[in-house]
């Protein structure tokens, strides 16, 4: 599972937000898919910069993080290298493309869960939402209360400890 960091659960709300106010999304789209609208969020890289680098290369997502090497020189790898830098894992990554992590599956309503869609708008929010909420309670979880004020301050957004 993600490293639970400010950071990376303010993207994870973004690119949620954004997906509700209708940002581009297509899951055929290596830039407008899952992975791909995180990935604005999370590397300086637009939708059309995402797939061009990404088509340099064979395969989908799952696919591309198989394939996943640092020192590749491929283009897609310095992305996916931003968003593990993140504290994202290629685990992730994977499974956000499927909406198939058993952590984040566990904490959805059994038959909303059976009912996920990887590729559709409205279940790719509600996955990154229920995603940002369990991040943010493991990180409240390891920091002293303290440090909630502090991470509230950041994301400008109260928290409901």
């Amino acid at each position: 599972m993600a490293t639970a960091t400010p950071e990376l659960i303010a993207a994870l709300e973004r690119t949620a937000s954004k997906l509700q106010q209708g940002a581009s999304y297509q899951w055929g789209h290596m830039g407008a898919c899952n992975c791909g609208n995180l990935a604005q969020e999370l590397t300086p890289f637009s939708k059309a910069q995402i797939h061009q680098y990404a088509m340099q290369r064979h395969g989908d997502w799952n696919e591309q993080l198989i394939d996943y090497c640092p020192s590749s020189g491929y283009p897609i790898d310095l992305i996916v290298s931003k968003m593990l830098e993140k504290g994202l894992t290629l685990v992730d990554l994977g499974h956000l493309e499927r909406l198939s992590d058993p952590e984040i599956l566990s904490k959805i309503e059994k038959s909303r869960r059976d009912s996920l869609n990887k590729n559709s708008r409205e279940d790719v929010i509600f996955y990154l939402q229920v995603w940002a909420n369990l991040l943010r309670e493991k990180w409240i979880a390891a920091n002293p209360s303290l440090e909630v004020l502090r991470f509230e301050k950041k994301l400008k957004t109260p928290l409901l400890v």
